[in-house]
């Protein structure tokens, strides 16, 4: 998939740096604005940075839905989340993920990522990629962990690699949707109409990137629910050990957010984790979601 489709010619450079965290994976981009137009050279110095990293944190970024939803599509078409009360108003490219209640009702996704996860990897497309924009941060807590599944795969036991070559698995949106799961917070109940928008689909438990041709594990404990073609058991045993080793302390960037932060990850190479905070702290963020290719 290019990831140049959306131009602007007409944008002036910009100076800016990229700063590459101490961790496994990330770098923080330093001056740039993303309110103002980004040039053709600077949109591929910072897809050249997503590539090399991960993810990108962008700092101090004070830009509007329009802006962001923007900036989102220049790296490819954009993807709607299937629980619509939760889309931004007049924005449905923009998913609310926050713990607020106004008038009895939540504005967005409380419990999102209480497992470690991959964004849509539910969907026929998995997401190449996610942006989400802090709008309103608590005083403690709130911070998401992200680890590489490229590490993971590249130091996998011997015995364990040769147990997910050429193998295939299932991930279904419903997988971990039962309320006792999610602890004090209520999901709500999908219409048939959003039940068929999240049908289960396959994909290979080692999936190959298809912009470095880097390999990585592509399960994870949120979304996948068995592997294909062998005895429910080993299933099992295997995709435990899978998700032991993949969320080991050495493949994980940790990030703190600090106000207007937007994050830009891969999920075709990392899945990631909210750690959560306390539920009378107010959080808010804004995410899009870019649409990735059917993973090989």
């Amino acid at each position: 998939m290019s990831a140049v489709a959306y131009t602007n010619t007409a944008a002036l450079a910009q100076s800016f740096e990229v700063r590459p965290f101490d961790a496994p994976v990330g770098a923080e981009i330093i001056g740039l604005d993303l309110t103002r137009p980004l040039s053709d050279e600077d949109f591929a110095r910072v897809h050249r940075a997503h590539l090399d990293h991960a993810l990108l944190v962008f700092r101090d970024q004070r830009i509007t839905p329009e802006q962001q939803i923007a900036f989102s599509r220049r790296f490819g078409p954009l993807q709607i989340h299937v629980l619509k009360q939760f889309l931004l108003a007049d924005h449905p490219e923009i998913f609310i993920i926050s713990n607020i209640v106004e008038n009895g009702q939540p504005i967005g996704l409380g419990d999102a990522g209480k497992f470690w996860h991959s964004d849509l990897s539910y969907k026929e497309f998995p997401s190449l990629g996610s942006m989400l924009l802090a709008q309103e941060l608590p005083e403690e807590g709130g911070d998401t962990l992200f680890a590489s599944q490229q590490l993971a795969y590249e130091t996998l036991p011997a015995d364990l690699r040769q147990a997910t070559e050429g193998k295939r698995a299932a991930h279904s949106y419903t997988a971990r949707y039962a309320d006792e799961v999610f602890a004090g917070i209520r999901r709500p109940t999908l219409t048939e109409a959003q039940l068929a928008e999240v049908k289960s689909v396959v994909h290979p438990v080692v999936r190959t990137h298809p912009e470095t041709g880097r390999k990585g594990l592509f399960v994870n404990e949120n979304f996948t629910t068995h592997i294909l073609d062998i005895p429910e058991d080993e299933s099992r045993q295997i995709l435990a050990e899978l998700y032991a080793h993949s969320a080991r302390p050495e493949f994980i960037y940790r990030h703190q957010w600090q106000p207007h932060d937007m994050v830009f990850w891969d999920n075709r190479a990392l899945i990631h984790l909210a750690t959560g905070c306390p539920s009378h702290l107010r959080r808010r963020m804004h995410r899009t979601t870019i649409q990735g290719d059917v993973p090989f």
